[in-house]
């Protein structure tokens, strides 16, 4: 690795902790379990440039799971796409960081989301339109293992396999929880990997989502998969909460969660350790 990315996953952490403790309530459980990605894709892998975030040709990312915007947020600022200090004003008024991603309103942000499902469809899109540009850029998302109970995901899988979009690399936080409780008991979508082969695409499993460095190694594997004629999912078993373990406990309590900043102040304690 380049960089120190278990140092960076620790900020990622304690940033996601600052501005939902400061605000006080928050979907912290999800933010939490997609760290590692999230670290590897803006730090490492994502062809981007935060003084031109527009840049034509550039990598993209959405983020369907639109309640994992804090943790977005949170890899953006280190990334250097603004400021840290604007994640205190999370999801208050006159914000440029609502609670779910707004492309129109926080720089660096490449779609809109937050009903789950959408996002994934437009990330599809975006994968398209990138392919017909011949831009040769790399489409990143990530859905919820929640959010793959919705029709809508397996309809844009269905379209993006059709249209051979190998460029498109999707990941599933496959946390197990959901916020009405386990994922196999509200209605399980396992076998998981089975069902993304079935609608045409590859599929890589990472035992432990919350390693980065399988998580690096993951992606990798993935970008060598481009030109293969299919999208690639990349299936991350991770814990929701995952780096605070009163959070963990709290299980489907975790999803949206009360938090005092002296709760938060105490977790980036044990952290930062």
């Amino acid at each position: 690795m380049k960089q120190d990315l278990k140092a960076i996953c620790r900020d990622i952490r304690c940033d996601i902790l600052t501005s939902i403790g400061h605000l006080g309530v928050g979907h912290i459980g999800g933010c939490l379990s997609v760290v590692e990605l999230l670290a590897a894709l803006y730090f490492e892998e994502m062809q981007i440039d935060p003084a031109d975030p527009k840049k034509e040709g550039r990598d993209r990312f959405v983020c369907s799971k639109g309640h994992a915007g804090p943790a977005v947020y949170a890899a953006l600022a280190g990334r250097g796409y603004f400021d840290k200090k604007e994640l205190l004003t999370l999801n208050q008024g006159g914000t440029d960081l609502p609670s779910h991603c707004d492309m129109n309103r926080t720089k660096g942000i490449d779609m809109t989301t937050g009903s789950l499902g959408q996002g994934f469809s437009c990330a599809v899109g975006v994968a398209l339109g990138s392919q017909l540009a011949g831009d040769n850029a790399t489409i990143y998302t990530l859905i919820g293992d929640g959010e793959s109970q919705e029709g809508q995901i397996w309809e844009a899988a269905m379209f993006a396999a059709a249209k051979h979009l190998d460029r498109l690399i999707a990941f599933t936080d496959y946390n197990k929880l959901q916020i009405d409780g386990p994922v196999s008991e509200v209605n399980d979508i396992a076998p998981l990997s089975d069902k993304w082969r079935a609608f045409g695409w590859n599929v890589i499993d990472v035992a432990n989502g919350n390693d980065v460095e399988e998580v690096l190694s993951a992606i990798r594997k993935a970008k060598e998969m481009r030109g293969s004629g299919k999208p690639t999912m990349v299936i991350l078993n991770t814990v929701k909460g995952c780096g605070v373990k009163w959070i963990e406990e709290l299980g489907p309590g975790n999803h949206n969660t009360n938090i005092t900043e002296e709760q938060a102040n105490e977790a980036i304690a044990q952290i930062r350790g």
